[in-house]
């Protein structure tokens, strides 16, 4: 069933600048809904001019206002205000975000706003529920740490969950006292807009809130170097992450926090349980969002007792699996973003293929799906560790199959040379269970389950090429501000 017309949603300008809608006049982008490859709407990016101006007045907003220096709990009214509005919003802002990403809109509704509005309120409670310190000086002294917010932030989010991740950026560093600069990505651009009208209609002065779109190399570039950014809060590939961080140091030693890729193990012992429940965990870890998720548990990593199984359950699973526009009320599973990466996906299959791979089932687009871009949930097993699909993030619904004997091998075979943001440790013997945890090198670990809570308190982000910092969790919101040492003589 049709829940809503795909043609008839009214689409923002691609600006939200001081409060107010604009319409670029920078370099022309198309941008393309992903159930059926149709184009939809035209950007013009924000360049260096445009983000200057921005900038700029997310930094006078920010002084004239007064958002950073008025009472905390007067900042967490405007903010759980918003997170009111989204959710009364739903509708508008669920068509919004479902019409041109890989989100369902049954899934939007019931899961992505109310996440979204969740995280904004969570964040209004840290506003005054954490402050600075006292420290043991002389009787005759007194020394305080004083934090302060950082002025204006620049965030960049990714286009796999265009809202979310929104609510990540925003919400600590608004609590905090901070203005931001919020660069969508190009493929996604249109929801973070209502997003920041609906800020402005629940308080929020305007201009400390402020969307910029364009590409990752000429909006992102010129955000995260320009002077008035004191800190950069990005989400996306290590690749680009890592220039982030780069050009962060080179432009004004700003710090970064940054939430990279993944490339995470699922590892299943032969003690794991009720192997249709276990089996239920592993495909949603692969298959959700298409697979497009940094946290994506695309290493299935299992004991041989258990394998046979295990495997039959995965692989009728991932039969069952339909396609659907986004737009249609009965659909739970997502497009890839793009033709460009439904090529990607088909290359690194391929490379696994040809260095040895077997693949089970899927293993190539989903038919008669006109011009979207679905792939069918794909299982490679008979691979070795240097496998292109066991070393390389495909962001793809594509699970690799290794096998192992005892403990130590599984464990081994669990760690990676590059990426350390997630892990599953499916066994009900704790010891065993723990043992795995301090073992894998991973900046969270799941126990008998697969992917986050709803518990905002939990801070998420990875080691290695995963990441630097935290989001969620006090930690996002601590780093949103620097502290300043204090030492009075009486």
């Amino acid at each position: 069933m049709l829940s809503f017309n795909p043609d008839s949603v009214a689409l923002p300008a691609s600006h939200f600048i001081d409060g107010r809608q604009r319409v670029g006049q920078g370099n022309p982008i198309t941008v393309m809904r992903p159930s059926d490859g149709q184009p939809y709407a035209d950007l013009h990016e924000a360049d260096t001019q445009l983000v200057d101006e921005a900038v700029t007045l997310a930094d006078s907003a920010l002084k004239a206002s007064g958002w950073s220096r008025c009472p905390p709990r007067q900042r967490a009214v405007v903010l759980r205000h918003w997170a009111d509005l989204i959710e009364a919003d739903a509708d508008y802002l669920g068509q919004l975000e479902a019409v041109g990403s890989t989100r369902p809109i049954t899934d939007v509704r019931q899961h992505e706003i109310p996440f979204t509005a969740e995280a904004i309120r969570f964040y209004a409670e840290c506003a005054d529920k954490y402050s600075g310190d006292l420290f043991p000086t002389r009787d005759t002294s007194l020394g305080m740490l004083v934090p302060e917010p950082y002025g204006v932030i620049g965030a960049i989010t990714p286009w796999n969950f265009p809202l979310s991740m929104a609510s990540w950026k925003c919400g600590p560093a608004l609590a905090a006292g901070n203005a931001v600069v919020l660069k969508p990505s190009e493929l996604t651009p249109f929801s973070t807009v209502r997003l920041a009208e609906l800020a402005l209609e629940a308080g929020l002065p305007p201009g400390v809130l402020n969307i910029i779109q364009g590409s990752g190399a000429v909006t992102g570039a010129a955000l995260v170097a320009h002077p008035l950014v004191r800190k950069v809060s990005f989400t996306g590939s290590t690749q680009t992450g890592a220039r982030i961080m780069s050009d962060a140091a080179f432009n004004g030693m700003k710090p970064v926090t940054l939430e990279l890729g993944g490339k995470s193990p699922q590892l299943v012992f032969d003690d794991a349980g009720d192997v249709d429940e276990v089996a239920g965990r592993i495909l949603r870890g692969f298959t959700a969002n298409g697979g497009q998720a940094c946290v994506a548990g695309t290493r299935l990593i299992v004991q041989r007792a258990i394998a046979g199984p295990l495997l039959e359950k995965l692989i009728a699973g991932c039969q069952r699996i339909r396609p659907g526009a986004t737009w249609l009320e009965s659909s739970r599973y997502s497009p890839l973003i793009d033709a460009r990466q439904a090529q990607k996906v088909a290359q690194r299959v391929s490379a696994a293929r040809s260095e040895g791979g077997d693949v089970l089932v899927g293993g190539a687009c989903f038919d008669a799906t006109g011009d979207g871009y679905f792939w069918q949930p794909t299982l490679i097993s008979g691979v070795q560790p240097d496998n292109p699909a066991v070393l390389e993030e495909i962001f793809g619904p594509v699970l690799t199959v290794q096998l192992f004997d005892d403990e130590d091998e599984g464990l081994a075979l669990a760690a990676h040379p590059t990426y350390g943001l997630c892990a599953g440790v499916h066994t009900l013997n704790i010891q065993r269970a723990l043992r795995a945890m301090r073992s894998i090198a991973a900046g969270t670990v799941w126990i008998n389950r697969y992917g986050r809570s709803g518990d905002f308190i939990i801070p998420t982000g990875g080691f290695h090429g995963s990441g630097i910092g935290k989001d969620l969790g006090r930690q996002a919101f601590e780093s949103c501000r620097r502290d300043k040492s204090v030492l009075i003589d009486f």
